[in-house]
């Protein structure tokens, strides 16, 4: 059996990786869809992260289509109590921002597309400064009134926000962010560290952090330009942000710590978001369930303390 681990204060216990909803209906078919999350329950794993606007970025498709094939899995495999479900609202050009109206509308939308009662974890997808935090809470505490979601969450959310949330969750009672999904990997560690990550450990939220592989540059894969060449244009823009003489640390630490373990180094590069003290679940996402076994098995790898210093000093940023 994998640990679980609470998130947050809710109740909600969730396996140390979620599986990225972000591939479906894009990059992965119905068919590799339904074998993947298969493949992720077996392996005793359990929590599903997606959002009402994804694809929308993909020629032809215009949002929705990842619930819609969630949905469609959960209704074909009767996994539905196996199974933590995440998604968001606020951010999908068809429901944008977090009015009450809007909020309860969104959240009517994917209940349809994911065949389901209750989402058990519906997430602010980002700010909406035209909106107040009051009125946004009080949308989601009716909706955990009438039974149709479990527990809250913010993506996206500033420091100055977050706490804003927090504090009026308190002083009117209402029902609170209990997770946080910020932008955070071995990359990418200043926008969680620097205010966040207190903010998480002095309210004991749970955090899933995105971009958890960085844009699949922490596989390794992308090691020169013409790695990036022979990719997508995500490739591209990954050498322009990551490819530098600080990553190729980070990259030549995973390596070594990887070939301690008879790891890989996205194996390590998961494993070592999961061994800080915060998180709850990092998101990663495959498009083959050999792939997805590959990320499963990071759970199971535990770094001692020289690794995780090894890591640390190399992807330090001061």
């Amino acid at each position: 059996m994998v640990a679980t681990r609470e998130l947050g204060r809710s109740g909600l216990h969730a396996a140390p990786l979620a599986f990225g909803g972000n591939v479906f209906g894009w990059s992965v078919d119905e068919r590799t869809t339904f074998a993947l999350l298969d493949a992720f329950v077996e392996a005793g794993f359990n929590l599903i992260d997606t959002a009402d606007v994804y694809s929308a970025w993909a020629p032809g498709n215009r949002g929705g289509e990842s619930e819609t094939l969630i949905g469609r899995w959960l209704k074909a495999s009767g996994k539905r109590a196996q199974v933590l479900i995440a998604t968001k609202v606020g951010k999908w050009g068809e429901f944008p921002g977090l009015s009450a109206g809007n909020i309860n509308a969104a959240l009517e939308g994917s209940l349809r597309r994911l065949q389901t009662d209750t989402i058990d974890l519906y997430q602010a997808h980002e700010e909406d400064p035209a909106e107040p935090l009051e009125a946004t809470l009080g949308a989601f505490a009716r909706l955990i009134e009438q039974g149709k979601v479990r527990a809250i969450g913010a993506s996206n959310f500033s420091p100055g926000s977050l706490r804003q949330a927090l504090k009026i969750s308190a002083d009117y009672h209402l029902p609170r962010f209990e997770t946080l999904q910020p932008l955070y990997n071995l990359c990418d560690r200043a926008v969680y560290e620097d205010e966040l990550a207190a903010i998480a450990r002095q309210h004991q939220l749970g955090v899933l952090p995105y971009y958890a592989l960085a844009s699949g540059f922490l596989t390794g894969k992308y090691r020169t330009p013409a790695d990036a060449a022979l990719s997508s244009a995500r490739g591209v823009g990954v050498v322009a942000r990551y490819l530098n003489p600080r990553g190729l640390r980070i990259l030549q630490a995973l390596d070594d710590v990887a070939s301690r373990h008879a790891a890989s180094p996205a194996q390590v590069a998961l494993a070592w978001l999961m061994a800080q003290p915060t998180i709850s679940a990092p998101i990663a996402s495959a498009t083959s369930v050999e792939q997805l076994q590959q990320l499963l098995a990071a759970a199971r790898l535990q770094l001692d303390a020289e690794d995780l210093r090894s890591l640390d000093s190399a992807s330090s940023e001061k």
